[in-house]
């Protein structure tokens, strides 16, 4: 670490904790200097940051520190589409795909893009059969993005039903089965490398179930999505039905590419496009933004508070909207892959924690479940609040009333707390909250957010030193699992007698 960022950080350091209402009642303005709007179009996103412990002479030292990380650095270079992945020698181009990046980048995503578009408006014109239905295999990135944007904008009427299957347990592949019609259903394989066990043994049951249920062409009813596709042609892919992307876009980024194929396919371009569209409008924001005013580096300045100063091991997320139910899940492979290391960029051990525990839930659900420890629990855990100004349903206005008032009470009631005689009874407070709070949950939305979590995401990852575009820590339990089915192998004394007592060795 450079003798500019330990001062940064030691600088940090000293800051005296004061509670929230301490800073509310010192700073008339702290609603404005702590929030800000990010515009997308007809719509927009309000973030509101007042309720966190950030103090203006905070964020000036974190700003201090961005700058000793060479922050704008490494900002250019992930839009130059230059190397930002130093221990595999790669860039990190998945703005590329929302048309913000390097020229070449752009211009070649954009043409891959058009393929997927001419390919998903073919299906729908019905030039390969009646299509109803779509199995969409892969795992990790591949599955956890298009399962999250199927999820939140597909609830109306979709033009496709789409499954997503990521799980190797069979009891997952058998229930879309259950949903779907073998003569009206394509099989999307999601994989990078085309050769990931999970998928490709998903997809080959996928294919054994088309062909004992009178499907005379299984394969032709494949679409292979991929970085490598020369092996989705050896594996019998037809090549006019494999969208590709771009090596350097990793696969938890990958949404904006042909991954997202079930979510165009599902949903139509024109919402895919207009999820392009709002992310788009993050990426030029990050890019162009002077620190001061930056969204995503605002929101890594409050999480290294709490995980570097306040010693905070986790993160809550709580999506007041059902169409982000699966959102605190596609979050925690986006920030606990990216950023749980303990080796710098330069290969160094870590001076302190990295990423912290993300985690959440839905509410009013988690009102009733989890939210008595985030109260009166022992443990410090700052939570982001994530709603919707309009409604997604048409019912009594009343239902979307009672989920708005929900939230912001919660948000209101961590931090005052109420005092109590009866300790039982009481509620310290001063626990911190982040509202995100959209006008509407459009596909815009819903682009943005996710585009913002990623650019959060780096900036946590200059500000400590490490490189989030790596996951090496994902390989080791999968040798451990291929020596397994190899054979040959001695393991521990526990390892062995699970394995005998399955029936594995």
């Amino acid at each position: 670490m450079s003798e500019a960022r330990e001062a940064a950080w030691k600088s940090l350091g000293l800051h005296e904790d004061t509670t929230l209402e301490a800073l509310f009642a010192a700073d008339p303005d702290r609603l404005g200097k702590m929030s800000a709007r990010l515009e997308l179009g007809e719509g927009g996103i309000l973030f509101d940051w007042s309720k966190t412990h950030l103090t203006d002479a905070l964020i000036a030292d974190f700003q201090e520190l961005a700058e000793a990380s060479g922050f704008d650095e490494m900002r250019r270079k992930l839009f130059a589409g230059e190397v930002v992945n130093p221990t595999e020698n790669r860039a990190a181009e998945h703005s590329a795909l929302r048309g913000v990046g390097k020229e070449s980048s752009v211009e070649e995503a954009a043409a891959l893009l058009e393929r997927m578009r001419l390919l998903v408006e073919a299906i729908h014109e019905g030039a390969l059969g009646e299509v109803k239905h779509l199995i969409h295999i892969g795992i990790g990135g591949s599955a956890l993005g298009p399962a999250l944007a199927v999820d939140a904008l597909n609830r109306d009427l979709a033009l496709v039903d789409v499954h997503v299957v990521s799980n190797i347990d069979g009891c997952a592949l058998e229930q879309a089965f259950a949903a779907c019609d073998p003569a009206t259903t394509l099989i999307a394989v999601a994989s990078k490398t085309f050769t990931t066990i999970e998928t490709m043994t998903n997809a080959d049951s996928a294919l054994k179930w088309l062909a004992e249920n009178g499907v005379d062409d299984p394969s032709g009813r494949v679409i292979a999505l991929t970085a490598n596709p020369e092996a989705a042609v050896k594996w019998g892919v037809d090549e006019t039905r494999i969208l590709p992307f771009a090596e350097s876009v990793g696969g938890r980024y990958s949404l904006w590419s042909s991954i997202g194929f079930p979510v165009a396919l599902g949903i139509g371009w024109e919402d895919f496009s207009a999820m392009l569209a709002g992310a788009a409008a993050v990426d030029e924001h990050f890019r162009d933004a002077a620190m001061a005013d930056n969204l995503p580096l605002r929101a890594a300045f409050a999480d290294l508070y709490y995980s570097r100063l306040r010693g905070c091991e986790t993160r809550a997320v709580f999506a007041y909207d059902e169409r982000l139910a699966l959102f605190p899940d596609y979050l925690q492979q986006l920030e606990m892959e990216s950023n749980g290391k303990s080796v710098t960029a330069e290969g160094k051990p870590v001076k302190g924690p990295t990423a912290p525990i993300t985690w959440g839930g839905v509410g009013t659900d988690a009102q009733h479940a989890v939210f008595q420890l985030l109260h009166q629990g022992t443990r410090l855990v700052p939570i982001d609040f994530i709603a919707s100004i309009a409604p997604g349903d048409a019912l009594d206005p009343a239902h979307h009333r009672i989920l708005l008032m929900n939230c912001f009470a919660q948000g209101a009631a961590l931090m005052a707390g109420s005092a109590n005689d009866d300790l039982a009874r009481a509620y310290p407070g001063n626990r911190p909250s982040t509202t995100i709070l959209c006008d509407d949950f459009d596909a815009a939305a819903l682009g943005a957010l996710i585009a913002f979590h990623e650019h959060r995401t780096f900036a946590n990852a200059v500000l400590m030193g490490i490189n989030p575009f790596d996951q090496f820590g994902v390989e080791l339990g999968k040798s451990m699992a291929k020596k397994i089915e190899k054979g040959g192998e001695s393991f521990d004394a526990s390892t062995e007698a699970l394995l005998k007592l399955a029936g594995l060795n």
